[in-house]
């Protein structure tokens, strides 16, 4: 079964300095059907404008991952961390028992584009940690790269969920399969461009849920960028 999110449904919230979509119930947004997919929370596209961003504010109990489309965007926390986040790199940070954060536009003259994304852990009260990778193009180029997982395998980032996160970029008629394993289901995001999921087209935006299938084939229609969460 496929359910498809379209993204034009998302909540939305422009405050200026901030344009947001929430394909899940977030902050003033509030939506009882969309109130997460399994373990996944919160899936956010953000542009923020040059020199602006989110003041210190804190977490816990949550995994936080930052990917960035363009531009770069800069993250500060209180366990020391002090870092830019540029495309094709993916930031972990683990609230656990507490973290504050702030994320700033780290260019004064161009915005940046970036997806957050919340997983609840497994258990509650971790060790805040922080971890962050790059994934050049070429690695997510006509194939799924493995970006983050519980074990961090294949040089992935580190979640503590069973959660397998992937990035593929797609240009037209580039396709990929991801077989789902029994158990398991799937959310995917489109973040741009577009694509077919299993015949469905879908565009930049878009998400969908998917349970009881036995493979999910993506195949690119025009210049695409896609999320594949595999969850319990």
């Amino acid at each position: 079964m496929i359910t498809i999110r379209r993204s034009e449904e998302r909540g939305h919230a422009n405050h200026g300095w901030l344009d947001s979509y929430h394909s899940f119930s977030f902050a003033d947004y509030y939506d009882p059907k969309y109130m997460g997919f399994r373990h996944l929370r919160v899936i956010n596209q953000d542009r923020v404008a040059p020199g602006m961003g989110f003041g210190t504010h804190p977490h816990r109990d949550m995994e936080i991952i930052s990917y960035v489309l363009d531009g770069a965007l800069e993250h500060k926390d209180t366990i020391g961390t002090s870092s830019v986040i540029h495309p094709g790199e993916v930031q972990r940070m683990s609230a656990g028992t507490g973290i504050a954060h702030s994320e700033y536009n780290h260019s004064k003259k161009d915005p940046v584009h970036f997806m957050q994304i919340w997983i609840l852990p497994e258990a509650k009260g971790l060790q805040p940690g922080y971890e962050q990778k790059n994934y050049p193009a070429e690695e997510k180029r006509g194939k799924l790269r493995l970006v983050a997982s519980r074990d961090g395998r294949d040089n992935s980032v580190t979640i503590h969920q069973d959660v397998n996160l992937y990035a593929t970029l797609l240009e037209e008629g580039e396709k990929v399969v991801h077989e789902i394993k029994p158990g398991r289901h799937v959310w995917l995001q489109v973040a741009r461009g577009e694509v077919n999921l299993n015949g469905v087209p879908l565009k930049g935006g878009d998400g969908a849920a998917i349970s009881d299938e036995s493979i999910v084939a993506i195949e690119g229609i025009k210049g695409a960028e896609v999320l594949l969460f595999d969850l319990v």
